[in-house]
């Protein structure tokens, strides 16, 4: 198991994280949550959608460390056995973007979900780099500690036997589901469970069929208390996401409970919430979960200039989708959405150069599509 980080003052000057201070586990450690200590260098811009750029610069840091590693989590399977969160600290809004205020501590979660991960991030901590790159924003890393400690899946298990009590899970950032092809953004029972399953029979190696627990948390899940607000953010490297933030408290009925095998297999899940996060986009911030009832913080200026962000995609989305429809263009979501994107990201400010690379596309073809996104926009204005 892990030994627990030794605490540094915020305040230290050095250069690099004390070997002796950074956390370790053993081999056989399949789940882990960390949190890093960051410190800007200066005060610097940060654009709305930087969840990008650290979920590029993780997954860089893979690469270089580990490149067969780094190849499956480009072209493995859909589920990732990792997650990440948004910056937590002080994000002082300024003008369409944010900044970081030098000298200031941020904090960033990394989850690990497969015995794979959390290996190398234990080889990785080891020659840990001084300096998280964000575009032009440099945090220097100052500490690592453990967020959720490190466990197995058959840990999870056992250790869930013989709770019967009710239990609170909060959501922490914003949260939605995929349905019928479109976001769903309510924590109905069947919707989280389903998303911890697919993680755990993805990484357990303890496979469960999915449509008879499915259907038992479906009759046997009880809400019995939520406080739940809806949201738009701009998520991911395309369009926006309708989500949710808040927490809910559940429990199991009486006739649920009768089924112990499924019993073990919610609260197992239920603690595995906090490492996988919930829903989906979970690589770029979204659904970060928490096993406790969290009241809701005041909206920070990240959250704000996300939301407007987010609101600003889909209008173009379904503007620029109803108009190619209309003109018997191609009508895949796809095109609307990267061109909804685009222009959304440039109007905030953001340059064609930052846009075209966390989005993967060469520079002159995101220069013609917002360029077609403005003339699209100008015809539908003259309409």
């Amino acid at each position: 198991m892990a030994r627990a980080a030794t605490s540094t003052s915020r305040k230290a000057k050095s250069k690099s994280v004390p070997a002796s201070s950074l956390p370790t586990w053993t081999a056989d450690t399949e789940l882990v949550g960390l949190v890093f200590d960051l410190e800007a260098t200066n005060s610097s811009a940060l654009y709305s959608q930087y969840t990008i750029g650290l979920h590029a610069w993780f997954l860089d840091q893979v690469r270089q460390f580990n490149p067969e590693l780094s190849a499956y989590l480009h072209d493995g399977e859909s589920e990732k056995p990792f997650n990440i969160s948004a910056l937590e600290g002080q994000l002082v809004p300024s003008g369409k973007q944010l900044q970081l205020e030098a000298k200031q501590i941020y904090r960033w979660h990394v989850n690990a979900l497969s015995q794979r991960v959390a290996q190398f991030i234990s080889q990785w901590l080891t020659q840990l780099p001084q300096t998280l790159a964000l575009r032009d924003a440099p945090l220097q890393i100052k500490q690592v500690s453990i967020a959720h400690p490190p466990t197995t899946y058959a840990q999870l298990l056992q250790s869930s036997i013989e709770k019967k009590t009710n239990v609170s899970l909060s959501f922490v950032s914003p949260t939605s589901f995929r349905r019928k092809g479109h976001h769903f953004p309510l924590p109905v029972p069947v919707n989280l469970f389903h998303s911890y399953l697919r993680r755990w029979n993805d990484f357990s190696g303890m496979i469960v069929e999915p449509e008879s627990f499915l259907e038992w948390i479906d009759e046997g899940v009880i809400i019995h208390q939520h406080r739940l607000e809806s949201v738009k953010v701009a998520a991911g490297k395309r369009g926006s996401v309708t989500g949710f933030t808040g927490a809910i408290s559940c429990g199991l009925s009486k006739a649920a409970l009768a089924n112990a095998e499924f019993t073990q297999l919610f609260y197992a899940l239920v603690r595995l919430a906090p490492y996988c996060g919930t829903g989906h986009k979970t690589t770029f911030g979204l659904g970060q979960t928490r096993l406790e009832w969290l009241e809701r913080e005041p909206t920070t200026p990240t959250e704000l200039l996300t939301n407007i962000l987010g609101e600003r995609i889909a209008e173009l989305t379904a503007l620029f989708t109803a108009q190619r429809k209309r003109t018997g263009g191609d009508r895949t979501d796809k095109i609307a959405s990267t061109w909804a994107t685009i222009l959304a990201r440039r109007e905030m400010g953001e340059s064609l150069q930052v846009i075209a690379q966390d989005l993967e596309m060469p520079y002159t073809t995101v220069k013609t599509y917002v360029k077609l996104a403005r003339r699209a926009l100008k015809q539908e204005n003259l309409e």
